[in-house]
């Protein structure tokens, strides 16, 4: 990897890389050398255009290949896709969950209605972050290396492999380089920003998991405050999904929505105002038995519980708040939470995904047999993640070499099952206060009410942040409000506005996001 380093250091060796015009022509040539040229490249092949796709040269490899804990082989495997006709850009393609897959290199942009990047002339890499399997299994993270590589190691090699890769092919270096991604993909573009700030240009980073030790412990903390309302199975383990029925999920809905709708000058169903929404489930509580328009004493510990997450002793966030939403009666919030499990083996997100991460990644050492409900000392846990948290945490305030260079749009659901939105906009006035407040001018927030985590819910969830980032890196026009637009036909569109500004209802067609002011 050193080589590659060299090899991309300066104009002299991109021009001692510059291929023949007949080789660039048709790219097979260049494209086949590949194999030969770099430590590491295992396949290459002119990919014919099919569909939307363009013609490309596809290269596939592995970095760094060795053994591993237990014998388990490892290695950072990745993947490029470099068009022959190229716009000069350059794209790393976020992933999802803990990785081990290297997905398409196509450069889907999440949350996008236009084709993905590969097809707009961006040559585009993804990489499995340093280890095989599947994205929800944590076992990895047994070996120390395979830990630092998912954290943020993976991101730096691949993208110095394929910046030199590109290099070679086209024989010249990429003009603009971009990181876009979401949840992982989108704590993996703030990890960019943070941990490798002279690499990227422009990043968009979507829903991230930011603060993910927090956010393990706070799956731990949901785990036990739904365990607290829910009904027991004959071997005394308590039945998650039948904490709330659907039912009761709706129920929430309708009184936030009551509560927080009008505070933005329009009762649509969308909670701008999410700042001045005081809901408490607490009105709902049942006064006598249970009935379909109430909820019991113990459901309604467990709402404000769950969203106000975990706490150390003496009162201090772990993770959250999170701010209630129409997502709460959605299908993506049972699966978090709830799950359908009708056993005590619970299948929810948080005890599936959120719990074997924390068992072989958070913790420190590893503890594959934690008991998610023996006696648990927050506190204790907070301390034995913290090594963790050190590799893959991306929530570091400090930028000042990236805001002199690049810009960054971060962008979360406030519907997000996952992520609450209250640490993305904590980071950001942390940030501000570390980096400077001129840093307004290289990051920008955005909010969308009622999406869920990515994408999905009651929400104008479709945007174009590739296209936002762009106009700022390459042409300097900072975006302080988007347009979004909603899955129905025809869509309604609402602007989504620069954190702390919000969409105000000034007048008009209520479908019409040119009726909406952003206004703090």
């Amino acid at each position: 990897m050193a080589g590659i380093r060299v090899a991309i250091a300066g104009s002299l060796c991109a021009l001692a890389w510059a291929l023949p015009a007949q080789a660039q022509s048709n790219g097979t040539a260049p494209c086949a050398a590949l194999t030969e040229a770099f430590p590491g490249v295992e396949q290459t092949e002119v990919v014919a255009a099919a569909g939307a796709l363009p013609q490309y040269c596809l290269v596939r490899g592995t970095l760094e290949r060795r053994t591993g804990q237990g014998g388990r082989a490892f290695g950072i495997g990745f993947e490029l896709r470099m068009p022959l006709d190229w716009n000069g850009r350059f794209l790393l393609q976020g992933g999802a969950g803990l990785d081990g897959q290297v997905a398409p290199a196509i450069g889907p942009i999440p949350n996008s209605q236009r084709p993905p990047a590969l097809a707009r002339g961006f040559a585009v890499a993804s990489t499995d972050s340093g280890h095989r399997g599947p994205i929800v299994d944590a076992s990895f993270a047994l070996d120390q290396q395979a830990r630092i590589d998912y954290g943020y190691n993976a991101l730096d090699k691949v993208t110095a492999a394929a910046k030199a890769l590109i290099a070679r092919f086209y024989g010249r270096a990429p003009r603009y380089s971009y990181m876009v991604g979401c949840s992982n993909g989108g704590r993996q573009a703030m990890t960019v920003a943070q941990r490798l700030p002279l690499l990227f240009d422009g990043v968009v980073a979507g829903d991230p998991s930011m603060r993910f030790s927090g956010i393990a412990l706070d799956e731990l903390w949901n785990l036990r405050a739904l365990a607290r309302a829910a009904p027991k199975d004959a071997q005394g383990r308590p039945i998650l999904s039948r904490a709330f029925a659907d039912s009761d999920l709706q129920l929430v809905r309708a009184a936030v929505l009551k509560r927080c709708d009008k505070r933005d000058g329009l009762a649509d169903g969308m909670i701008n105002d999410w700042r001045g929404c005081d809901f408490d489930p607490g009105v709902l509580i049942c006064r006598r038995a249970k009935t379909a328009t109430c909820l019991t004493p113990a459901q309604v510990t467990a709402l404000r519980d769950l969203h106000r997450g975990p706490r150390t002793r003496d009162g201090r966030s772990i993770y959250g708040p999170f701010n209630y939403d129409t997502g709460i009666a959605s299908p993506a919030w049972r699966g978090m939470r709830l799950g359908r499990s009708q056993t005590g083996v619970p299948d929810s997100a948080d005890a599936t995904l959120g719990l074997g991460q924390l068992r072989y990644f958070q913790l420190t050492p590893a503890e594959p047999g934690f008991d998610p409900w023996g006696p648990v000392d927050f506190d204790q846990l907070l301390e034995r993640v913290r090594s963790s948290a050190a590799l893959a945490d991306a929530d570091s305030p400090f930028l000042t070499t990236f805001v002199h260079r690049g810009k960054l749009i971060v962008y979360n659901g406030l519907s997000d099952q996952g992520i609450a939105s209250s640490v993305v906009t904590d980071w950001y006035s942390r940030m501000l206060a570390a980096t400077g407040a001129s840093a307004r001018d290289s990051v920008r927030v955005f909010l969308v009410p009622g999406m869920l985590h990515c994408g999905g819910g009651e929400a104008t969830d479709r945007f174009e942040m590739l296209d936002a980032i762009m106009a700022w890196v390459e042409q300097g026009q900072a975006p302080d409000r988007i347009l979004a637009a909603g899955r129905d036909s025809p869509a309604p569109t609402r602007p989504l506005c620069a954190y702390p500004a919000i969409a105000r209802f000034k007048g008009g067609d209520e479908s019409d996001a040119a009726s909406f002011a952003c206004a703090e």
